[in-house]
């Protein structure tokens, strides 16, 4: 084999293991914030968020590690394309496996962020009772809803489906180029499963099947073929699910049944 081909098939080898060992790692810490999401969910007795919230900043931040952890578990599986490549265009670069990490930290550090504005409508959730509770509710899966059927959600969600073409065209060079491109994934990320993540709040009140339902439609949304489909659809049920607790808001508290504590 030519010197040349022998060069370029190394190279082609290197990228894939590089690609495969991100996979690897990553797949890794989401297997044990899953483990951590779902034993907490199995042994903490607390009943759900039902309860009044008293506001505090101990325990907003327990809430925000909490979040942190969760969405972990929930968003890593879905973004494993896109850190992965990362990581393959990092190959044969000085300490290549600190970018990748660099990445990782500001995608999850942004979705662990957006655990402060969850706590805040939790605590606001949770001073609300009876029908207006309900109320609240349909309105709030009538906007998420709305939104998954949105050209902003379509706009958010091609960007998240095509790793190759984000980097195209958001490729920046060196370590602060890094940052700026997972910062931007991130928050493309953000804008495209916001409302699922207000839905497994409000409505869900992070029950362990809410939980496991918006990551399978996270998953389907940003993995599977026809994932532009996949999201009207749930739009489509969320604007339905939202009409039904409006006509009759008992619906409101079956929904927040098996609530996860945080």
């Amino acid at each position: 084999m030519p010197t040349a081909e022998r060069s370029e098939s190394g190279a082609d080898t290197g990228r894939a293991r590089a690609g495969g060992l991100t996979y690897a790692v990553l797949l890794a810490v989401a297997a044990v914030a899953w483990v951590h999401v779902v034993w907490v969910a199995l042994t903490d007795d607390m009943a759900g968020m039902d309860m009044a919230m008293t506001p505090s900043l101990s325990a907003a931040l327990a809430y925000t590690a909490a979040w942190g952890v969760m969405m972990a578990a929930m968003m890593l599986p879905s973004a494993l394309p896109m850190m992965a490549l990362y990581a393959t265009t990092r190959r044969g670069t000085a300490g290549p496996g600190l970018p990748v990490a660099l990445f990782t930290l500001v995608y999850l550090g942004l979705w662990a962020a957006t655990g402060i504005p969850m706590y805040l409508a939790s605590v606001a959730l949770s001073g609300i009772t009876g029908d207006g509770r309900a109320y609240a509710t349909a309105g709030m899966l009538l906007v998420a809803g709305l939104f998954q059927l949105s050209t902003l959600k379509q706009v958010c969600l091609q960007r998240c489906r095509s790793p190759l073409g984000f980097f195209l065209g958001h490729w920046r060079g060196g370590p602060a180029g890094g940052l700026r491109i997972a910062w931007a994934h991130a928050a493309y990320c953000l804008g495209c499963c916001w409302a699922l993540m207000v839905v497994l709040v409000w409505a869900g009140a992070m029950g362990l099947a809410w939980v496991l339902l918006v990551s399978a439609v996270v998953a389907a949304e940003k993995l599977l073929p026809g994932g532009e489909r996949i999201a009207r659809a749930a739009g489509l049920a969320l604007l339905l699910l939202g009409a039904a607790v409006a006509l009759h808001p008992p619906l409101a508290t079956a929904l927040r049944g098996g609530a996860l504590p945080m």
